[in-house]
């Protein structure tokens, strides 16, 4: 390898750390606004939602005020399949991939990380729909539906300011 070719891959290496640095230092500053903040610390109830997650949806549609139920920020982020109708006949296709595709992308995340536990799953309030429905449906079908889900659970969340799940936590006390 000649000296020029070395220093050039030297030069981008040490690009690379640092923006490795700067993505740190930036994670950081996500994470400690998610903690100081109570809308995002309430999202982070939800199983699969962290500060990213949760940042990223306050700092969308803050409250969820702008959305009548959360089938609407669902149908928002493009987590609700494509309608078809003909002769009194439905026809559901593929998920309509409007609005927000980095918001639509951390669910979907989401749903395949907790997709990846199932021993986990029982935990869960959802739990029961989520084993019967991985019965049936594929497994990328299943994510979607999943994120779908955790996007209407995040805006239950956001407009009833309640923490996910609270009522199995005062049962199990």
């Amino acid at each position: 390898m000649s000296l020029r070719m070395a220093s050039l891959i030297l030069g981008l290496y040490e690009d690379w750390c640092r923006l490795d640095e700067r993505i740190e230092t930036v994670t950081g500053e996500i994470e400690k606004l998610s903690q100081v903040e109570a809308t995002c610390r309430r999202l982070m109830s939800v199983p699969g939602i962290g500060s990213l997650i949760s940042t990223g949806i306050v700092a969308a549609i803050g409250t969820g005020e702008a959305f009548e139920r959360g089938r609407d920020f669902a149908a928002w982020l493009g987590l609700v399949p494509r309608q078809h109708s003909t002769g009194g006949r439905t026809i559901l296709g593929r998920i309509s991939k409007r609005g927000s595709k980095y918001l639509r992308t951390l669910l979907i995340q989401a749903a395949k990380v907790l997709l990846m536990r199932p021993h986990n799953w029982s935990r869960y309030s959802f739990g029961a729909w989520l084993k019967t429905a991985s019965e049936r449906l594929h497994r990328n079908k299943l994510a979607v539906a999943l994120a779908n889900k955790l996007a209407r659970i995040a805006w239950s969340v956001l407009r009833n300011d309640n923490a996910f799940d609270t009522h199995l936590e005062a049962a199990a006390i």
